[in-house]
Formats: structure tokens, sequence, C-alpha cells
């Protein structure tokens, strides 16, 4: 490999991977021209076109597609290398990327790392959070947090959190003119807010399981939300019963601004999960994360 050829393999998997100069110059540090430069000498060398291009977009030929494929697992594997020569290191260092939405976020990584951080100085941690379901091996995170049920079989998952619950919920001035519903089919007569799914668009069916009767429940009413917080909002308001995480109500349950309903209905489920790719190698600003949010009784 003449020399100059890694950093030019690097530049074209930039490119492809973001689908814009633009994007792929920012995220390397680079000049527009610098990598439209590297990426036309390498084409010029291995004498095929890689990416097609217009003034208004990017797309991979073939040859490109192909190169993409074989050049990215070498690549991940030799960025893989490098983070794990931090174990060799007096203290932990180096960035850890974790995708994970929102209600993960905030009670269970969040009071993690505000303890662990101050601590080890050289750690930075980037947090994505999003409510859909990211693939943590294309989009190149190191970890994910997601629900049990959630996890795939063929990542290795650790426990983070006790089992959480669902609750359905409305203020007191919702219920002043109206019963509370008694079964989940009770849900029909009531106005309801409804959850967009990020992944898919679809509306969120609201989930429950008594006796062994499952039932999923599609409900209407005047409001959709991608953001459970607004959907709280909305439930504090008086404007609709909401289905939310136990973990975002307890407080405006215990001061009386939230009523909950159907609480027989809605069982535990497993709990938060951090997850990650088994054939990785970690180091040891990942290990110690790990550890330190691993779920202990």
């Amino acid at each position: 490999m003449r020399k100059g050829d890694f950093s030019e393999w690097a530049v074209f998997i930039a490119v492809a991977e973001e689908g814009s100069f633009t994007r792929a110059a920012a995220k390397l540090g680079l000049s527009q021209s610098a990598l439209s430069y590297a990426v036309r000498m390498l084409e010029q060398r291995i004498g095929v076109r890689l990416i097609s291009r217009t003034t208004r977009s990017l797309s991979l030929t073939e040859a490109g597609e192909r190169l993409l494929t074989s050049l990215r697992p070498a690549f991940d594997h030799i960025d893989s290398e490098i983070a794990a020569l931090t174990a060799l290191r007096d203290k932990p260092a180096g960035t850890i990327r974790i995708t994970t939405f929102r209600d993960a976020a905030r009670t269970v990584l969040w009071p993690v790392l505000s303890k662990l951080l101050p601590n080890y100085p050289d750690i930075t941690v980037e947090v994505h959070v999003d409510e859909g379901l990211t693939d943590i091996v294309a989009d190149r995170f190191d970890a994910g947090i997601r629900m049990g049920e959630q996890v795939q079989k063929d990542m290795v998952a650790v426990r983070i959190s006790p089992d959480v619950r669902m609750a359905v919920v409305g203020s007191p001035s919702y219920f002043a003119d109206r019963p509370a519903p008694q079964t989940p089919r009770d849900l029909s007569e009531h106005r309801c807010a409804s959850y967009r799914q990020n992944t898919g668009g679809g509306l969120y069916a609201w989930e429950f399981d008594k006796g062994g009767v499952e039932l999923e429940v599609r409900v209407n009413g005047p409001l959709i939300f991608n953001d459970n917080e607004m959907l709280l909002h909305a439930a504090v308001d008086g404007l609709c019963l909401v289905y939310t995480f136990e973990s975002q109500i307890s407080q405006h349950l215990a001061d009386g601004r939230l009523v909950r309903v159907l609480e027989d209905w809605c069982p535990p489920y497993s709990g938060y999960h951090l997850y990650y790719p088994s054939r990785r190698q970690h180091t040891a600003a990942f290990t110690l994360l790990v550890d330190a949010l691993r779920y202990r009784a």
C-alpha cells in the first residue's frame, strides 16, 4: 500500500457513510476540497468510479458499495484495537458512545455518570437520546440501553435497573366529570394521547396484561406526540389520559397532580439493559462504565 492510501480509504468511508462531502468534512476536520480531491485520486488509482455526484445528491456506485462493505469491518477492527490500547494507561481513558431513550438516560444512566466522570477526567461519554431502536453496529455506538425484551439475542446484555412498569394516568380535573376506566376496553370512552414511534412511524398500542390475559389497545384522542415529556404535560393539564413510564409520574402521583388507573393491568417488564456486540474488544473505560451501571439488587 502506497503512502497516503490509508487516509484515502478513511476519507472514502467517511463520505460514503455521511452521504455528503460537507458532513464528512466536518466530521474529519478537513476541507471539502481536500476530501473531494482524495476521493478523486482514489478513483483514478483503482480505475473505477466509486461515488456518483450531482449538484444536489451523492450516492455510491456498485463498486463503491462493494468497497465500503469490504473496508468497514477492517476499519472497525483497527478502531477497536487502537481504543483497546488505552487500557495500558494508568487511568481509563477514551470516548464511549451510547444510544438510549430519555427515561433510561434520566433515571439510570445520568445518576451513574454524574458520580463516575468527576473521578475519571480522561473519559468522555457521548449520549445519543433516541426513542427508536438504533442499530448500534451500523451507527458505530459502543453500546445501547433498551428494555430487556428489545435486546437482540446476539448481543451481550447487562441488567442496569430493576423491573420497570408502565402506568395509565390522568389529572384529578380530567376525572372530575367522568368515571375512571375499570378495564382497558373502557379506554374507548376516554380521550387519550397517543405516542408516535420514531421507528416506523406507527402509533404505539397500549399494552396490558392481567392474569395471563394480554391486550393491546389502540386509543383515540386529540393529541399525538413523539416525546414522553409532552405526554406528561398533556396529562397534568387535564387534556387526556396517557400511558407512560411509572418512574416519570411517581412524584406527580405523590403530590396529587395525577391519578393512576388500571394499575392491576400494568405488570412489570424486565428492566433496562445495557447491550453491546460480543465480538468487540473493549477498553478499560468501557469496562469501568459497564461495571458502574450493572444492577445489583
